[in-house]
């Protein structure tokens, strides 16, 4: 495959393999911060394989009120509610969008009722919990996905497709960049992003470090053996947290090293960028769904800005999970994927606060 036959089908659905007719898979979701409701529930409504039925929160009050909002969401459960298998029988699947220390006990009453799960990253706040998890799902024979928008985003793909080809020669260097003004988007310090009980060992590598960290396990089909890493927290309403700002290394076999950065107290910013021996492809912006992806490709002597139409990466994410559900197959980025990172998440850590590189 030459770098025009790449490019002509930069928005295929490669991954797709059950018919746009095969659903709906019926979707219970757990957790309605913002995100759920301006982001996952719009984008299952407008997915080909998904519907949502049921909507879980820690009260049922607020689950009514966004039932009651939505067209098709037939209950309103409180999380008790739903831990007691109320209406297990309206939904056949579970994505799960609460703070990071709470999706263990979400994924396990899903895998006793026999359910499939969609869990957002990071899959929990410590590698101990994920493993739980991970066992749950194994035990009830039930699909565990992590929702990783980029593993579906047209995009991120297309790079992937050009390193297989070899047409950027040999993966040399990764470079992944992503930053946000937490406390200006949630002007409140008091929040669980910034709760090491709630969000696990920090804030900005473990909500967008991932971005970087993931995508480029994702690019080079390969993981890291060992990681370097410097933190830092300056701000007062990053007292209790080490990575107001982070930059990590990591190194993959062969000599190949991404190099990576995260802030949650600084402008919107992501980009992620492949040296080859031979090409580089650089995506910028890459990760805030709410920018358009744009891709610049170097190979050959030839330099090629891509035009292509975007895509909601929440709608592809539900309809590749479903996709898999329904044809009964594991996805990329399951249960063991994810603990993969979350491994790679606390040696960065470790290694930030010892200093040292950190083999894994």
């Amino acid at each position: 495959m030459d770098l025009a036959t790449v490019l002509d089908e930069f928005t295929a659905r490669d991954w797709q393999v059950a018919a746009d007719d095969a659903g709906p898979l019926r979707v219970a979701v757990v957790g309605l911060g913002w995100w759920t409701r301006e982001e996952a529930i719009p984008a299952i409504a407008d997915s080909r394989l998904c519907e949502t039925t049921v909507a879980v929160s820690r009260t049922r009050e607020k689950a009514r009120e966004v039932a009651n909002g939505v067209d098709g969401i037939e209950h309103g459960l409180s999380g008790e509610a739903f831990h007691d298998g109320a209406a297990t029988d309206a939904y056949d699947a579970v994505y799960v969008a609460t703070p990071n220390a709470t999706h263990l006990e979400y994924v396990e009453s899903a895998a006793d009722f026999g359910k499939a799960v969609l869990c957002e990253k990071p899959m929990e706040a410590s590698v101990g919990r994920a493993e739980r998890m991970v066992a749950a799902a194994d035990s009830a024979d039930i699909t565990l996905m992590i929702a990783y928008r980029m593993h579906t985003e047209p995009a991120v793909r297309r790079v992937r497709d050009l390193l297989r080809e070899g047409l950027l020669g040999d993966p040399v260097a990764v470079h992944g960049h992503m930053s946000q003004p937490l406390l200006e988007m949630i002007p409140n310090p008091d929040q669980w992003r910034l709760d090491p009980e709630l969000a696990g060992p920090g804030a900005s590598v473990t909500d967008i470090g991932l971005y970087p960290l993931n995508t480029a396990r994702f690019l080079l089909e390969s993981d890291p053996v060992a990681v370097q890493a410097s933190t830092d927290s300056s701000g007062e309403a990053f007292a209790d947290v080490p990575d107001e700002r982070a930059a990590f290394t990591l190194e993959f076999p062969g000599g190949v090293f991404a190099t990576c950065t995260a802030s949650q107290h600084a402008t919107q910013s992501s980009h992620i960028e492949v040296i080859g021996t031979e090409g580089r492809a650089r995506i910028d912006p890459a990760f805030f769904p709410s920018e358009p992806r744009q891709v610049t490709v170097a190979s050959g002597g030839t330099t090629v800005d891509v035009e292509f139409e975007q895509v909601d990466e929440m709608r592809e994410e539900f309809d590749y999970f479903a996709d898999c559900v329904l044809t009964g197959r594991d996805p990329e980025g399951d249960g063991a994927h994810g603990l993969t990172d979350m491994r790679l998440i606390e040696a960065i850590y470790e290694a930030g606060e010892r200093g040292e590189r950190v083999e894994l």
